[in-house]
């Protein structure tokens, strides 16, 4: 009589492949929310490279027109950067005793000083009864001494009911003074530092930007303010973040592959274990085998 096949128990059944383990409720779920989050790195790049093309750059020359400053920014606005170095124009007397003297201002190469004032505003100007002021470097000098001496003068003399035209650019940010320097001493053109030196601030507003006057007070010199480059109308910056997101969209697919094939492949290392270490997916033909040559011969 023939023998029965053994049944094959739990360490000799057959591996799975990949694939079937990839089609698991589990894996499949995991699948779901990689395309979930490669779903919103994909919208990241797609915004980022909307914000790389300007459609509608500055056109040539455009901050070389003088424009009203209250048609550029609003007191405590932070400056657009494509309007950074716009030539503007705006009337107002300057405050006696609020001049300073900023140091570490390089004209046409050569360090120097500059003198800057508190321009405070005609309330025609900018349409509002509110006292507003506006950081004015008024002339520059590679002498110290002569810069304090200018600022002195004009905190004694001020210019009133004056018409400055010059380049609005962003507020520089305060910053600490040198080593063993003079802890007064100002090296950054900040109008939030000026501020806490400035008379007369209660209810006061001001502009973060501070103009670079063309025309020079004081008996100094004119400050020499170039035109701002033409900017591109691609932003490279940009481009660049929009393929990382890209990369990180494509990351999130390949995570989800090597964790299932990690947990395939430790899957088969299991059976392996439990077959005694041989492969499992030979195992039920070698116990097959086995069996049969065990079996009782029909001649017996």
């Amino acid at each position: 009589m023939s023998a029965v096949p053994p049944v094959p128990s739990a360490s000799t059944a057959f591996a799975p492949t990949l694939r079937e383990v990839m089609l698991r409720p589990w894996w499949i779920g995991m699948l779901a929310f990689a395309l979930l989050v490669a779903a919103v790195f994909a919208w990241l790049g797609q915004w980022q490279l909307s914000r790389a093309v300007d459609t509608s750059p500055p056109a040539p020359g455009q901050t070389e027109q003088v424009r009203p400053l209250a048609d550029v920014v609003e007191p405590g606005e932070y400056l657009p950067e494509p309007l950074v170095g716009q030539r503007v124009e705006v009337r107002g007397s300057f405050v006696p005793g609020d001049f300073d003297v900023v140091s570490s201002r390089f004209d046409r190469g050569i360090e120097g000083f500059w003198v800057t004032g508190q321009l405070r505003i005609d309330p025609g100007e900018i349409g509002s009864t509110d006292p507003t002021s506006l950081a004015v470097a008024v002339g520059w000098t590679d002498d110290r001494a002569e810069a304090e001496a200018a600022a002195s003068a004009l905190d004694a003399d001020p210019a009133r009911d004056v018409t400055v035209t010059g380049r609005i650019i962003s507020d520089e940010g305060p910053a600490l003074p040198p080593r063993g320097a003079d802890p007064q001493e100002m090296t950054r053109m900040s109008s939030a530092a000026l501020l806490s030196r400035w008379s007369g601030t209660a209810g006061l507003d001001v502009y973060r930007g501070y103009v670079t006057s063309a025309e020079s007070f004081g008996g100094l010199t004119a400050i020499d303010s170039p035109a701002p480059d033409e900017r591109s109308n691609v932003n490279w910056l940009n481009i660049f973040y929009a393929v990382e997101w890209a990369v990180f969209a494509g990351f999130a697919f390949y995570m989800w592959y090597r964790l299932a094939k990690d947990a395939w492949e430790k899957e088969l290392e299991d059976l392996e274990d439990a077959a005694g270490g041989q492969d499992p997916g030979d195992a039920p033909a070698r116990d097959g085998a086995v069996a049969a040559e065990s079996a009782p011969s029909s001649r017996d």
